[in-house]
């Protein structure tokens, strides 16, 4: 949980409970699907410390949310952007132990990368340095065609510091993200797309509809099934084949202990739509 949030101990309320209380951040729930909405369009959701905290804030109740599967991460229309960027000018006010003292995790990249639940990142706009390592950040990337990507740092004299130099590699390989990092060039969806930094480019027609079946689709499944399966993906990139391959087993095996492995077989088997037990 966020050092911002829950000072009195007390659980957190429902994400829309949460997102009331926020000034830049929006949540909505339906069908267990949870949609978080980057909300500062004054600055193109520009991650300042407000943001950040309340980020977390709504991730928190995400996590503990049992109406919750699935969460779609998404700039809001007004913004016309994902997230275009960290803040520049508290940026520019930090020395060096400032910045260590922000840095220190989690950070709003780790609070998305480590959610048990699936995240999909709508990338409605543009995702620039803070928010295209938001998006690295991300389970699945759906951009639409008019987003742009990039990690422009380097013009401003420092280097992506929220994960970019790591998981940027991991999904484009090495030499895409060195240029990418080491050029500060911007490169449009398709492009995106073409070098695996995003999954899937939607028209604007296509887009939200894209989006919204692709998340009902993991939010009809097992919620412990998702949380396990989620897991050993995330540990192919971070483990290496025989302790993955381990990994993978051992958390095959948990799913046994769980009701929802015998529902979900005997709905199979029976030719209904299983009634999952876990949350």
């Amino acid at each position: 949980m966020s050092d911002e949030s829950n000072a009195n101990g007390d659980a957190p309320g429902s994400p829309e409970q949460v997102a009331n209380e926020c000034e830049t951040v929006d949540a909505t729930v339906e069908e267990y699907v949870a949609t978080v909405t980057l909300n500062r369009p004054d600055a193109r959701n520009a991650l300042n410390a407000q943001l950040r905290a309340e980020l977390k804030d709504v991730l928190d109740a995400v996590e503990a949310s049992p109406d919750v599967r699935v969460v779609v991460l998404t700039g809001s229309n007004e913004a016309k952007a994902f997230v275009a960027g960290a803040d520049v000018k508290e940026l520019r006010q930090r020395d060096a132990m400032e910045q260590r003292e922000a840095s220190k995790r989690p950070r709003v990249y780790e609070y998305v990368d480590d959610l048990e639940k699936p995240v999909i990142g709508a990338l409605n706009g543009h995702a620039l340095g803070g928010g295209c390592e938001l998006a690295q950040a991300c389970d699945v990337r759906i951009a639409h065609e008019r987003a742009k990507l990039g990690q422009p740092e380097i013009n401003l004299g420092i280097m992506p510091g929220g994960g970019g130099t790591q998981r940027l590699a991991r999904l484009v390989g090495e030499g895409q993200a060195m240029r990418l990092v080491l050029s500060g060039e911007i490169i449009d969806a398709e492009e995106a797309h073409d070098i695996g930094l995003v999954d899937e480019v939607c028209s604007d027609e296509k887009f939200e509809d894209r989006v919204y079946e692709l998340a009902d689709r993991m939010a009809d499944k097992s919620p412990k099934a998702l949380e396990l399966a989620k897991k050993a993906v995330k540990a192919s990139s971070r483990m290496d084949l025989e302790a993955g391959i381990e990994y993978e087993a051992e958390l095959f095996a948990l799913l046994f202990a769980s009701e929802d492995k015998n529902e979900g077989i005997d709905a199979f088997l029976e030719d209904r739509d299983p009634e999952w037990k876990s949350q």
